[in-house]
């Protein structure tokens, strides 16, 4: 499909901005739905938060092994088709009932998520004019990201206040999703970088991947900072359940209000990261991050109940600083190839961190042991940062791309529809 014209790269963004939106919706308001599925269908800590595991496994398959349809369909064709995918499986939770049925739509919809959610990130690639500007632009994102994981626990909260199911939350997001495929279908993309150049890409090519250790230092950091955070609105609300002390509101909405924090710290990171170095900026939060979690080990639930939705505002800039920087240190006919690895990255934290904190906090009886994994997996990052700040191995790979792939207006670029 062709056409003729400038893309407004306006409408692109706000189309990548509330895709996001959108999607957060759903994925982060499991930490609310879980202790409704544990009570409904009388299951464990490890089961119910299968929730949490078929989705992030969706995204991950698909991150991985669909990646690099962005870079060989062309933006516009992958992100319809992943936003088909997502809105027909969430119009599916209107006539399911079953445990088993649920979690195959989540799975399915993980991978439609995959699929646009890459296309959008190397679009996003495509119409920044530096790696400066691609990590900005990124933290907005992040940061519409955040306002649906505010949303999307609201809508459950007042679903289950007026007695309704919390599986309309997915039927509410498929016909949001159908409006986004409108959009999407009628708005004009640029030409992909050298699009000719990648027509052949596969699944191989992002398996070569592997072999670069900027793609496996990234994708480290990604999987430690997911790690944490899935702690806050995949755990905390079960590990803060009953408690009736001081700071018993905090408890009560520690999912909110860790997702306003963090949606707030995103817009704000936006402003902090045209005024630091980003090295800097990920090794002063990812510290901030440690010492939430560890004042939560050291001091019990009632301070956890304050420190864990805290960590949220020193979370914001993190991911989609991380995420930026380890696309834009590759070539933009690599962008949704390495977009893909890094999510498939992401997501498979996003298994295995939640699944190994109930699988520890089952076996020692006590919710308590996942936050204290969280607070190895917190350290870690910041340990990481500050071995960035220190070696900084990425200033001569960031300073090529700037010279190779960024000097043009992405704006001027016309013509195919991608």
């Amino acid at each position: 499909m062709t056409g003729h014209g400038t893309p407004r790269i306006g409408l692109l963004k706000a189309l990548a901005f509330f895709m996001f939106a959108m999607f957060a919706m759903t994925t982060d308001s499991v930490g609310v739905i879980i202790p409704q599925v544990i009570k409904r269908y009388s299951l464990g800590m490890t089961a119910g938060g299968a929730f949490q595991y078929a989705t992030m496994s969706g995204i991950a398959i698909a991150a991985f092994g669909l990646g690099f349809l962005a870079d060989r369909w062309g933006r516009k064709r992958s992100i319809v088709a992943g936003l088909l995918v997502f809105a027909a499986s969430c119009a599916l939770f209107a006539v399911g009932r079953d445990f088993v049925v649920f979690i195959f739509l989540l799975f399915l919809s993980g991978v439609g998520i995959g699929v646009f959610k890459a296309g959008a990130l190397a679009m996003i690639g495509d119409i920044s004019r530096s790696t400066r500007e691609h990590s900005a632009t990124m933290n907005m994102l992040e940061g519409f990201f955040g306002v649906g994981a505010i949303v999307g626990p609201a809508i459950v909260a007042r679903l289950l206040v007026s007695g309704a199911d919390w599986k309309w939350l997915y039927v509410i997001a498929s016909g949001l999703c159908a409006i986004l495929i409108a959009v999407a279908v009628f708005t004009r993309f640029p030409q992909s970088a050298r699009r000719e150049a990648v027509r052949s890409r596969s699944l191989s090519e992002t398996l070569s991947l592997l072999r670069d250790p900027y793609a496996l230092v990234f994708s480290l950091a990604l999987m430690l900072y997911v790690a944490t955070e899935a702690a806050v609105y995949v755990w905390a609300p079960t590990y803060l359940q009953g408690y009736r002390g001081p700071v018993a509101w905090f408890a009560l909405y520690v999912v909110s209000i860790f997702f306003v924090l963090r949606a707030a710290g995103r817009f704000v990171g936006a402003w902090l990261l045209a005024r630091l170095p980003w090295a800097q900026v990920v090794v002063i939060c990812s510290s901030g991050v440690f010492l939430c979690f560890l004042a939560g080990c050291l001091g019990g639930r009632g301070v956890a109940a304050v420190t864990l939705p805290a960590s949220g505002l020193f979370m914001s800039v993190l991911y989609p600083t991380i995420n930026s920087k380890g696309i834009s240190s590759f070539a933009k006919p690599k962008h949704g190839e390495i977009a893909g690895l890094l999510l498939f990255f992401t997501c498979l934290s996003a298994v295995l961190a939640p699944l190994a904190m109930a699988a520890l906090s089952d076996a020692l009886g006590d919710a308590k042991y996942s936050l204290y994994l969280a607070s190895v997996f917190a350290g870690l990052l910041a340990a990481l940062g500050v071995w960035n700040v220190v070696a900084n191995p990425t200033r001569g790979r960031l300073a090529q791309r700037d010279d190779e792939d960024y000097l043009d207006e992405p704006a001027a670029a016309a013509g195919a529809i991608s």
